[in-house]
């Protein structure tokens, strides 16, 4: 492994670390459960963005170091080549795009306003529904395409480099295709739990990097299947047992509705009744 290199894993990893620790400070307390309000557009995309950074950058740095190590060894043979960053800007902004058709689903579910998402009505059986859905979508050919693309770097580059800025753009973006094709139905498992949550931003996270990058992880498929789907029938028949999982009809999901709201000026004030009323929202 040359110098370079390990300069660009070392500044992979730290910006990995960056990214988690920025997120850490910004999120923290602020986990309201399933349905928690994602703010202003603004503060959500800066919010996002900064997670998928911290979530992704493990998992990519195979492709992103190969591609910096042909882009490298064109420049040295005075071939025309392109800077990584650009690859992975395209990359990330894939996943920007996947953020921003989330937000705006979930806006269009909150301006609908529909009663059948409050905690004590539906609200456990729709998030326990799309764990079965993100389970069962572990099973699916989609699912092992994009995972054997994300686990092959070396094949995408060999199969598909395109030269020139352009090509760098469209090979990050099909990368980042793929990669979400992978791993769309774990951040839908993120969604429901609490988009918020540490503790579930760091095992959707794990989850990932152990599927996409460790040896045998895309033997993982059907244990993650049946995982999903089991928890899925957990939280639909008995939420309030589930470990880490945040009640939106709880005082802690207050708690972290009024710090959304110190940070967030104009967030509107959640329109909640006291717990033990029986009328709180899944979506605040």
């Amino acid at each position: 492994m040359t110098m370079r290199r390990v300069n660009q894993g070392a500044i992979l990893l730290v910006a990995a670390l960056a990214t988690w620790i920025v997120v850490v400070e910004r999120m923290r307390g602020m986990d309201a459960g399933p349905g928690t309000d994602l703010g202003g557009l603004g503060w959500y995309l800066g919010i996002w963005v900064t997670m998928m950074a911290a979530m992704m950058l493990p998992s990519v740095a195979p492709m992103v170091l190969l591609f910096d190590k042909v882009s490298t060894e064109r420049a040295r043979r005075d071939v025309p080549y392109v800077p990584t960053w650009v690859f992975t800007l395209a990359y990330f902004a894939v996943w920007t795009g996947y953020g921003l058709l989330a937000y705006g689903m979930y806006r269009g579910v909150r301006a609908l306003d529909p009663g059948v998402l409050a905690w004590d009505r539906g609200g456990p059986y729709v998030v326990g529904a799309l764990l079965v859905l993100a389970g069962l979508y572990e099973l699916t050919p989609l699912k092992s395409v994009c995972l054997r693309h994300c686990r092959s770097p070396l094949h995408f580059v060999v199969a598909g480099w395109r030269n020139g800025v352009t090509g760098a753009v469209r090979m990050g973006a099909e990368h980042g295709a793929y990669c979400v094709g992978c791993c769309w139905g774990l951040m839908v498992i993120l969604f429901a739990l609490g988009v918020m949550s540490l503790v579930w931003m760091g095992v959707v996270a794990g989850l990932i990097f152990v599927q996409k990058v460790a040896p045998h992880g895309d033997r993982l498929s059907r244990p993650f299947a049946v995982a999903f789907v089991a928890v899925g029938i957990w939280i639909a028949s008995a939420s309030s047992t589930v470990p880490g999982l945040t009640q939106p009809n709880s005082p802690a999901a207050d708690q972290a509705r009024m710090r959304m709201m110190h940070v967030q000026p104009g967030m509107q004030s959640p329109q909640m009744k006291s717990p033990s009323t029986g009328d709180s929202s899944m979506m605040p």
